[in-house]
């Protein structure tokens, strides 16, 4: 489906939209954003993924929104452009944004140690394997801002490894939705470190930290800070820590079963208003809210008028904060690709696996959503789903059609 035929969608007064045109006229090509579609019609009728959307936009006008395959595996109803998602992890770059706001307004330097806000952590040690158990030795230093936004904090999460660190989250309740910010918190820093801070980029709870340092600073609630200085300035409405009961007929859902692994999927409640406002992974939006995001970004910082964060205080956010002295745990981070202030960056045309530019910076979500900004290119595109297993597969399908379209 091409740009006129989502006029209808984008012209809702719910959701402000981005400007449409043609794929030709932005320099795309409508025959191979359409086979980018085919592709992910053939998914849903293979049964990997109840449906997606996919928005692309180029020199600030959308030329691709398409809505494929069902909104839920249990209803008949087809994937609509206002479906409501679980974006997890693509919550980080909004939290990222806010904390970088608060530095601009001077509340702090980016090296300022952490335990300056949430004083538990200055007494924080880093656990050490040794024989089969964890031996805590001190922190060479205080983990700091910059640390929680490029994830060298040494925080880490419970599902990315079987370390004893990784175990004693494990045996917590830092996944519990009913305990707040402030206690989430208190509970990270009475648990040791998995590395010495600023050693390794493990992806982590560090956002979540930002979170609690957001509303410790700005004396607001996380959902207070965000809804008045990101969410409304930019008119995403859709876009909350749970959404009403009005908008139940609205939510994607996944399979009950992963496809692929025959696990079974367990997602959270969108309607259900948690305590934890998790900076980390918490919200739920749609693809045009997600959208208008992304363009802020690509445009500098500002959108419609209304700016958001200083331009340079963005390049800083989009550029390289790990060099050649952080070691890189997983295989979240590319090959041929870096970490930021919040995002991925692409530091090199060529060894990752997929298509992309230099410069262009993105994350994704636990549950299948995606989105990234190709400034070289002048384009943005969201990509939105729910299925956790098919995630990594998709983002390259999704990155390779879109970049198959660029004329």
């Amino acid at each position: 489906m091409n740009a006129q035929t989502a006029t209808k969608h984008a012209s809702s007064p719910k959701t402000p939209s981005l400007p449409l045109a043609k794929p030709e006229a932005i320099g795309l090509s409508s025959a191979r954003l359409q086979a980018m579609s085919d592709t992910f019609k053939r998914e849903v009728d293979k049964g990997t993924t109840p449906g997606v959307t996919v928005l692309v936009a180029r020199r600030g006008q959308i030329g691709w929104f398409d809505a494929i395959g069902r909104q839920s595996p249990l209803a008949g109803a087809p994937m609509a452009h206002d479906a409501i998602f679980r974006i997890f992890s693509m919550t980080k770059p909004i939290v990222s944004i806010g904390i970088m706001m608060l530095l601009e307004d001077g509340h702090f330097l980016l090296n300022d140690p952490v335990a300056k806000f949430i004083p538990e952590f200055s007494e924080t040690k880093v656990g050490v394997e040794y024989n089969g158990e964890l031996e805590l030795v001190p922190a060479k230093r205080q983990m700091t801002i910059q640390d929680l936004l490029r994830h060298t904090s040494g925080l880490t999460y419970d599902h990315t490894g079987s370390g004893l660190v990784q175990r004693l989250y494990q045996q917590s309740r830092l996944r519990s939705r009913k305990i707040t910010n402030a206690e989430h918190a208190t509970m990270l820093a009475s648990m040791p470190l998995i590395c010495q801070p600023g050693a390794e980029w493990n992806y982590s709870r560090s956002t979540d930290v930002l979170g609690r340092i957001i509303e410790v600073v700005s004396g607001k609630t996380l959902s207070a800070f965000l809804a008045e200085r990101i969410l409304n300035p930019l008119q995403m409405a859709e876009t909350a820590f749970h959404t009403g009961e009005e908008n139940a007929g609205r939510l994607a859902e996944a399979f009950a079963m992963d496809p692929w692994s025959r696990e079974k999927v367990q997602l959270f409640n969108m309607l259900e208003k948690p305590a934890m406002e998790s900076g980390g992974g918490g919200l739920v939006s749609t693809t045009m809210d997600y959208a208008r995001f992304s363009q802020m970004l690509l445009n500098g910082g500002s959108l419609d008028g209304t700016r958001i964060i200083g331009r340079k205080t963005l390049q800083l956010m989009a550029a390289d904060h790990l060099g050649s002295d952080v070691k890189i745990q997983g295989t979240l981070v590319s090959p041929g690709h870096s970490f930021g202030l919040g995002f991925s960056v692409r530091m090199q045309q060529g060894i990752a696996p997929f298509s992309g530019s230099v410069g262009q910076f993105f994350w994704s979500g636990m549950a299948g959503t995606f989105f990234w900004i190709d400034p070289s290119e002048d384009l943005i595109a969201v990509f939105m789903m729910q299925g956790p297993g098919q995630r990594e597969y998709f983002r390259s399908l999704v990155r390779n059609g879109v970049y198959a379209a660029v004329e």
